[in-house]
């Protein structure tokens, strides 16, 4: 059966997020080619896996590109706001199945959206999202949100199964918190 997984931020051919980040790469290739490695040693040819956004840098050369083919997986690309290329060359030069422009619902509860939404402990949805890095004003869980950003992550794909149990972890937990009040 195939798994999902969830990963945000790639930035593949990115020279300037490396240093932006203080991310551990000598250049765009050695973090390509990391990047590459990881998410092919969890991800096989039948998973699916939602990249929610900025997956590649603008304008990098052909390396970068042919890297992605590379990655396993049916992936679908919920756009981040470097990601300005068509559909077509997602889908042509980068292997996607599918690009979506706006966020997704999954199983009428996850939102997959690259900017974090504004959800409370009282919405019926939970928000898995990227963009913010490791920014440290955003925790990388609560009982509503998962943070995927490839910083988090250790570079690497997570499962949604992961994802999902770590966040209704938090959630029975905090409904244990407000029962004993």
């Amino acid at each position: 059966m195939a798994r999902i997984f969830l990963i945000a931020d790639t930035h593949l051919g990115d020279d300037i997020i490396i240093k932006l980040e203080n991310r551990p790469f000598k250049n765009s290739k050695e973090q390509t080619d990391s990047i590459v490695e990881k998410w092919n040693s969890v991800v096989n040819e039948d998973d699916i896996v939602y990249v929610v956004g900025d997956f590649l840098h603008i304008g990098c050369d052909s390396y970068h590109m042919e890297q992605a083919k590379k990655l396993n997986g049916k992936k679908y690309l919920v756009r981040g706001n470097h990601d300005t290329e068509s559909d077509e060359f997602y889908i042509d030069e980068c292997g996607f199945a599918k690009v979506y422009d706006h966020p997704i619902i999954v199983d009428d509860f996850w939102i997959f959206s690259h900017e974090p939404m504004y959800i409370n402990k009282y919405f019926p949805y939970a928000n898995i999202f990227g963009h913010v890095h490791d920014n440290p004003s955003y925790a990388t869980f609560s009982s509503r949100h998962y943070c995927i950003c490839v910083e988090r992550t250790g570079y690497t794909p997570i499962t949604f199964d992961a994802v999902k149990a770590t966040v209704m972890e938090e959630d029975r937990k905090v409904r244990i918190a407000v029962k004993n009040m």
